[in-house]
């Protein structure tokens, strides 16, 4: 079995141990849902309901005009008792609509089943705009306009390698719905056109891989693609350069390469858009750490808060534990646990004071180089944190900041406990703004 991958990376601990043996259950729905009107990349959703109206499960309750949205839906039946801003993973304020859940907790009911291959590749991006999927392993990024390209598209990648540290939550739909994802991926590549599905898989699932394999058996157009275990191995470009040997210049484009790259989550919720008419109303999401008394991998309804969930896998006390949505290398770390889970929330974990930074003061750079040996886009993540920190936009950015993937390496290695990943992500808003002025003034 030939193992692929890319130069550059790190070798993490993993921590998956706690949930990836751990089947799919459903979590219990809360009595209020928050259902932020911006769950994706793009344009806030303008509410199509008012306070007082009541709600059925799956129905359409904000939308936005343009072209990069994605609309959003109740996740169960309830009363709309709010619209307001709300706390939001990401610490800030979102608008949206909270709704009250009956107490019979009405599910969406699946339409007539329908067969994609009599529906038209118009029909098709329909179902997935209009149940508004976007990329659910963090990016968020609209399905449908992501799907929607005039470039020729030769190849599908599914991105099965989940790199980050504890998350499970596709590993175990790879492995228990392997069936809807192959299904979703031959509806895809039939609207982008691609005659080959790559799916890459990460070898620390080899049940995963298994799965798969055991669906596809003397088919051609679809084929497993073992990746080595290594972190950023599900990074977008890493993973066309591992799986294809394509080279991915900065900056470009997958589309520009012949490739779309889809999340395992993401291809499940579009099969299940386009087949059964379901909405983006519910993810799967890992619950995890050393001391939850209940992890696991929960079925999700979208809008519920973070405190639910902990409260539900056992966990009380959080007396110098870090609370974090998504995984340990790109996750936010939570100050307000009535945050609701969105569209792209992957994970949930909780972590102890042993696994946290206690002291969170850092010194100046020590030129170790180590960010540098390791960052896997080959920048100078050491020189980029001190233009950062000093303001420096300019310098900044004929180091190329903007192509920073943000994966977090470098301030994992830092043996001078600086938050690289932090300066950047503060300067780059910056940097694009001075970027687009400069635009502006040579048109």
């Amino acid at each position: 079995m030939e193992v692929k991958s890319f130069v550059g990376g790190a070798h993490i601990p993993h921590y998956k141990s706690f949930t990836e043996k751990l089947p799919i259950t459903k979590m219990s729905v809360p009595k209020e849902l928050i259902i932020p009107l911006l769950q994706h990349s793009g344009a806030i959703c303008e509410p199509l309901v008012s306070v007082g109206d009541k709600v059925a499960a799956g129905q359409k309750i904000g939308e936005s005009t343009e072209y990069i949205s994605a609309p959003v839906h109740a996740s169960v039946s309830g009363i709309v008792s709010a619209i307001e801003p709300r706390p939001c993973y990401d610490g800030g304020k979102v608008m949206s609509i909270v709704i009250e859940t009956d107490q019979q907790v009405q599910e969406f009911e699946c339409g007539e089943k329908r067969d994609p291959s009599k529906m038209s590749v118009e029909e098709l991006k329909e179902c997935i705009k209009e149940a508004g999927i976007v990329g659910m392993g963090g990016a968020a990024f609209p399905t449908h306009v992501n799907i929607n390209t005039a470039t020729p598209i030769d190849s599908l990648l599914l991105n099965g390698a989940e790199c980050e540290p504890f998350l499970t939550c596709d590993h175990r739909q790879m492995v228990e719905r392997a069936d809807d994802m192959i299904a979703g991926a031959e509806i895809i590549m039939r609207i982008i056109g691609a005659t080959k599905c790559y799916a890459g898989i990460e070898v620390n699932k080899p049940d995963a891989i298994e799965a798969v394999n055991s669906r596809i058996q003397g088919r051609t157009d679809i084929e497993v693609v073992p990746l080595a275990v290594k972190y950023p191995q599900g990074f977008k470009s890493h993973l066309i350069k591992a799986v294809t040997g394509r080279d991915v210049p900065r900056g470009a484009r997958s589309s520009a390469l012949g490739c779309i790259v889809r999340n395992v989550g993401t291809t499940i919720a579009s099969y299940e858009a386009v087949v059964y008419g379901k909405p983006s109303i519910e993810r799967v999401v890992t619950v995890s750490g050393p001391n939850v008394p209940k992890p696991g991998n929960y079925i999700v309804k979208i809008g519920t808060p973070i405190g639910h969930l902990l409260k539900e896998c056992g966990v009380e006390d959080l007396d110098g534990f870090k609370v974090i949505v998504g995984g340990p290398m790109t996750g936010v770390a939570q100050n307000n646990l009535d945050a609701p889970i969105v569209k792209s929330n992957t994970g949930l974990l909780v972590l102890p004071p042993d696994m946290v930074w206690q002291d969170e003061a850092y010194s100046d750079c020590v030129r170790c180089g180590k960010c540098v040996d390791h960052c896997p886009v080959y920048l100078y993540p050491n020189q980029l944190s001190i233009y950062a920190e000093s303001g420096m936009l300019v310098a900044a950015e004929k180091c190329d900041i903007m192509d920073c993937i943000e994966c977090g390496i470098c301030s994992f290695y830092c043996p001078a406990n600086r938050p690289i990943v932090h300066f950047i992500q503060r300067v780059k808003p910056q940097v694009n703004k001075m970027q687009r002025e400069r635009s502006k003034k040579i048109s």
